[in-house]
């Protein structure tokens, strides 16, 4: 299943469409097997136009650099991360319904990102801001333990063929991860129409010691104890999945609001020691 809203690459500003970033050597978009497919994609002149009037200030690239919310957003709020945020769709509504959150969206297709940018500039949007570059790489060395009050990943590509597995975003050492990165009740909200990989991202989010399933209502589009919306859009692409009878599968996890700590600090020491990301 190819899915337009997976976190996907391109060339970086500047790059030819026929330059190959990965044989450059050092490319932060390609710092290990990703979970991501590689596309490339050309912006157009509106497109561009907006891009360089609104970079500067909204967008940066993966770097080593700690991310400082409260200087990028010039306020202090709650920061949600939204990992593959594809073309914006969810991220532009979940700000706009979110005016008192933080939002960064991570991403590495820049035409989705593109998209984005262009949508904050067309809905005067001062909530939002935008990462270029892999999310794992994010959360490990930009991402500060206990800072993120929320993390969102809608619609990971599946990768659903056993060989290919090992490419897929939620696996047991990012479960960890992001545990270790949100704040005593934050939450981690997953939403797939992939039935397989509903199952793994089940088994595997559950198994996570220092993350607890929390009820969802999938009707009124509540968590109960959460104050971050769970009320995202449903996509031209969710809604023709649903068309095809491949309803969306979604949870939320959440970081107990005490005693998660020490849980999550050693549960990820000893995942790295075992299996480590890099």
């Amino acid at each position: 299943m190819t899915d337009p809203r997976a976190v996907d690459a391109a060339p970086e500003n500047g790059l030819s469409d026929g330059a190959d970033e990965s044989r450059s050597g050092g490319s932060r978009l390609y710092p290990r097997v990703t979970s991501f497919r590689s596309r490339r994609g050309a912006l157009t002149e509106p497109q561009q136009a907006s891009w360089d009037r609104m970079w500067p200030g909204i967008g940066r690239e993966v770097a080593d650099e700690p991310l400082d919310a409260t200087s990028w957003f010039g306020r202090s709020a709650p920061v949600v991360l939204e990992i593959g945020s594809g073309t914006g769709t969810a991220a532009l509504a979940m700000a706009a319904a979110e005016p008192h959150v933080n939002l960064v969206a991570v991403e590495v297709y820049r035409p989705g990102i593109a998209q984005t940018v262009q949508g904050i500039e067309r809905e005067g949007l001062s909530n939002l801001r935008i990462l270029r570059g892999d999310a794992a790489d994010v959360l490990e060395n930009m991402v500060a333990p206990g800072s993120l009050a929320g993390v969102r990943v809608f619609f990971p590509d599946p990768w659903p063929k056993a060989r290919h597995h090992k490419r897929r975003l939620l696996k047991a050492d990012t479960f960890a991860l992001v545990a270790d990165r949100l704040e005593p009740g934050g939450i981690l909200h997953v939403a797939t129409d992939h039935a397989d990989y509903a199952e793994w991202i089940e088994e595997v989010g559950d198994a996570e010691p220092a993350l607890t399933r929390l009820p969802f209502d999938s009707e009124r589009r509540t968590v109960e104890g959460s104050s971050l919306s769970v009320d995202r859009p449903v996509t031209k692409f969710e809604g023709k999945a649903q068309q095809v009878g491949r309803p969306t599968s979604e949870f939320v996890w959440g970081r107990p609001s005490t005693g998660a700590t020490d849980v999550a600090a050693a549960t990820i020491t000893r995942r790295e020691s075992e299996n480590p990301l890099r």
